[in-house]
């Protein structure tokens, strides 16, 4: 039974929300909230496995309950959200507090709330069994510092010089060939390519936007080579976490955009209802493809769709599989493995749902398995080699 708190300023949310869990069996709705304040409360005397809870409210909004709620008692929480840019925003803002999921209000108050039955009651199963962690201060995501590996240095420069025996000498001899190395030779130094022969590839789900918050805030501006990521998020959302990322990242992040070419230190997010793949450019260089073809296993944008394109490139490609629902990424990353690709996957501990990763495990693709304050590291070593 999933004990659920239902928070929401609007009394005929909180009665048609309730209505819909009573008619399930697996459901008992265990109170309601009417503003930040009063949800705080309740989380911490009833103890819920699940709360909804809305953004826009008096007295103390969603956002500011959740972080306390994060902080002092974490729980499965989906929030409810306007289709709005304001709601959107507000809502990338939750999920990186760590809030599991979100319902959107088709234009603001549900008022056909038939439509949107089974998505609300299938992401509050799915998020009841979620784990869930304390919200981690920015300030412990520290950016890496990059270090190129050098290249191996030349052989010393030699010169010759002539040195007569002490004793012993006869005249007409060939004089003793000395080799001393040359004085001043410099050291070499890395330069790294603008575009960059690397890419980077990240595919992530549930739990995604927290995790990406941890890995692309310390990943090095620096960095030399491209990195492109799917999140399963519907249209009007990745903007506005790409954005979120941006602003609080030293790499470069932004929404990505049909045929345009990936630029070393800089991070591409796949639009929300897109594909996005991945294409070599004549001379030299790589452009990113968008595309809204039939979703694949439910899911546009697909991780599937980026991985069996970037599987292409072989040793120059790092992927990345990191927390979600389900195994979408996994037959991608047959393909990246068949191709000698390099593979990183989230460990259980600290994945919202270990769904994803542990197919790509399981399955015996993953050349390491790291936690999630480790996987920045882990990309940017795997990059240097």
């Amino acid at each position: 039974m999933i004990r659920v708190l239902i928070a929401d300023d609007s009394a005929f949310m909180r009665k048609v929300l309730s209505d819909l869990f009573a008619k399930q069996s697996d459901f008992q709705v265990i109170g309601t909230a009417i503003n930040g304040k009063d949800t705080v409360d309740k989380v911490k005397k009833l103890k819920p496995d699940l709360l909804t809870l809305d953004v826009l409210m008096p007295v103390m909004n969603g956002l500011d309950a959740l972080a306390i709620i994060m902080d002092n008692n974490p729980l499965p929480v989906v929030m409810v959200s306007s289709m709005t840019q304001e709601g959107s925003d507000a809502t990338i803002r939750a999920l990186a507090l760590g809030a599991v999921d979100f319902v959107g209000k088709a234009g603001g108050p549900i008022s056909k709330i038939d439509t949107i039955e089974d998505e609300i009651l299938r992401k509050c199963r799915d998020a009841a069994q979620a784990h869930v962690f304390k919200t981690r201060p920015l300030a412990d995501s520290k950016p890496i510092v990059y270090t190129p590996k050098p290249k191996k240095p030349d052989p010393p420069v030699m010169r010759r010089i002539e040195v007569k025996r002490r004793s012993g000498y006869v005249p007409g001899q060939k004089p003793e060939i000395v080799k001393i190395p040359a004085a001043n030779v410099p050291k070499p130094v890395y330069a790294p390519s603008v575009s960059g022969k690397k890419l980077v590839a990240i595919g992530t789900s549930t739990g995604g936007p927290q995790a990406l918050q941890s890995v692309v805030t310390r990943l090095p501006a620096n960095l030399p080579c491209g990195v492109v990521i799917v999140q399963h998020m519907p249209a009007g959302f990745t903007k506005s976490l790409a954005d979120r990322l941006d602003s609080i990242s030293e790499i470069a992040v932004k929404e990505a955009e049909h045929e345009e070419i990936i630029r070393a230190g800089q991070v591409y997010i796949a639009p929300g209802n897109y594909h996005l793949r991945v294409a070599n450019v004549a001379g030299g260089g790589k452009k990113i493809l968008l595309s809204q073809e039939p979703p694949v296993g439910n899911h546009r944008p697909a991780v599937n769709v980026m991985f069996d394109s970037v599987a292409q490139f072989g040793n120059d490609l790092v992927s990345v599989i990191m927390t979600g629902m389900g195994a979408d990424g996994c037959e991608g990353m047959k393909k990246i493995k068949a191709n000698g690709g390099y593979s990183i996957a989230q460990d259980e501990k600290s994945c919202v749902v270990y769904g994803m990763p542990k197919a790509v495990v399981d399955a015996g693709l993953a050349d390491e398995i790291c936690p999630l304050n480790k996987i920045a590291e882990a990309i940017v070593e795997a990059v240097k080699r």
